[in-house]
Parts: structure tokens; C-alpha cells; sequence
């Protein structure tokens, strides 16, 4: 049975009987897999030993086995590639790992090996584990800057009262007949997510009221272009949160 390494993150595990679960990775060479995991004991996942491995946005060094017999590879090894060392102890931390999580669970179905949006994921991770003021605000940046990596990040140039225009992807003085754009406060916000750095967040003074209408007008956006945004349950914890 042929093994072989890769890098991982964490996008979401889900019990398998009584010792083993599946777990959905986001690779560096074999872009989104599932794997399943076994050994765990009958404490579940999330009880100690492997499984404690396996939580939201966790960066893994893995060593796999592919199956000849199923669709799902194994994963025979697990270690921490670099421990996080706030995130799992930061409530709004974690809260944010959760969202960004469930994110790309529901929206990376398939990704090419060496994709550049895994590079821009594990950096975030690592960004937002040294952050230490403008944690808030991460969730909005992090939206914002993936656009990218999925094909359609803002275009044109931002000016005094303009709007962005929902589906052409453009800041726009006129408002487009479709009706479909993002309102002149929140494209402003866009703009300035799009110019600042994750250790710059805490210069965006936002009240919970912005940061929610915010996220609201940016997932539509993101819901035009993809068929798989749907409820985003985690949204509701970052609401009671920040």
C-alpha cells in the first residue's frame, strides 16, 4: 500500500462507529480529501490522543495510505505541523477557526495540488493565531482576501460613493439595473479590507451592526458566484461573540 506526505488543514471531521471518523483535509499536494481515520478509541474524536488532532483549521503533517479498495485514502500518521498556541484558547479565536472552517468546508469541493489558496489558508491560520488586537474584524478579512483565490476577487478602483456591483465583481459609480450591489457604506469597507494588512485590523473601528450587514452583503456576493453558500451556522456564534 503506497503512503506518501502532505501538509493539511482541517475543514471538518465526522464520527465513523464507535473508534474511527472521516476526516475532511485541505491538502498541499492532493488538494481537498477526506480521509478516514481510525484507532481513535471508544472515548470518540475528540477525546485525547489522535483524534484532539483533528480540530477546526488545525495544520497537520500527514502520512497517508492510499486504498485500493475505496474512494478513501487512510491516514496512518498525524502531527502537529506547528502548534497553535492561542487559537484553541481564545474563544473569539476559535470562533473565527470555526467560521472559516465550516466556510471552506461548504465552498472547496475541488482544488488543483500546490493551489495557491492552500498556501493563503495556512498563512491565515498563522496569522490569526499571532494577532493580538483586531480579532474581530479577521473573519472580514479573511472573506475578503479568498475572493481571490476563488476567481473572483474585486475589480476596478474605489471612489467617493461608489457601489459594488454584484455581479460583475466591479466598484461602479452607477448602481447596475439588476439590482444586485452592495451598498455604498459596505463597499467602502470592502475597499479598505482590501488595503490593509491582518495586523492593521484594529484600525477598522466597527460596530457589531456594520460587521454583521457586512458578512450579510459579502456571502451574497460570494452566493452569486457559487451554487454551495448556503446558512452559515457558525455566523451566529461570531454575532453573540463580537
Amino acid at each position: 500500500m503506497h503512503q506518501y506526505k502532505a501538509r493539511a488543514i482541517v475543514l471538518n471531521t465526522l464520527k465513523y462507529g464507535e473508534s474511527s471518523m472521516v476526516a475532511y483535509l485541505l491538502t498541499d499536494t492532493l488538494g481537498r480529501q477526506n480521509y478516514m481515520v481510525q484507532g481513535l478509541g471508544k472515548g470518540g474524536p475528540r477525546k485525547g490522543g489522535k483524534g484532539a488532532l483533528f480540530q477546526p483549521m488545525f495544520l497537520l503533517d500527514i502520512i497517508g495510505l492510499e486504498s485500493s479498495k475505496t474512494q478513501m485514502d487512510r491516514i496512518k500518521e498525524a502531527t502537529l505541523a506547528k502548534p497553535l498556541q492561542s487559537i484553541p484558547f481564545d474563544v473569539r479565536k476559535s470562533s473565527v477557526a470555526l467560521f472559516m472552517s465550516e466556510l471552506l468546508y461548504k465552498i472547496v469541493k475541488e482544488v488543483e495540488p500546490q493551489s495557491p489558496l492552500f498556501d493563503y489558508v495556512w498563512h491565515s491560520v498563522e496569522a490569526l493565531d499571532a494577532l493580538e488586537d483586531g480579532v474581530y474584524n479577521f473573519h472580514l478579512w479573511f472573506l475578503v482576501g479568498l475572493s481571490r483565490f476563488l476567481g473572483f476577487y474585486p475589480a476596478g478602483d474605489w471612489c467617493e460613493g461608489a457601489v459594488f456591483d454584484i455581479e460583475g465583481g466591479t466598484f461602479t459609480t452607477t448602481p447596475p439595473r439588476s439590482g444586485l450591489y452592495i451598498n455604498p457604506e459596505n463597499t467602502l469597507l470592502l475597499h479598505r479590507l482590501m488595503n490593509t494588512e491582518a495586523d492593521q485590523l484594529a484600525t477598522l473601528a466597527l460596530s457589531r451592526r456594520q460587521r454583521t450587514d457586512f458578512i450579510e452583503s459579502l456571502l451574497a456576493y460570494f452566493g452569486y458566484h457559487l451554487d454551495t453558500i448556503h446558512r452559515v451556522q457558525s455566523l451566529r456564534i461570531l454575532g453573540e461573540i463580537f
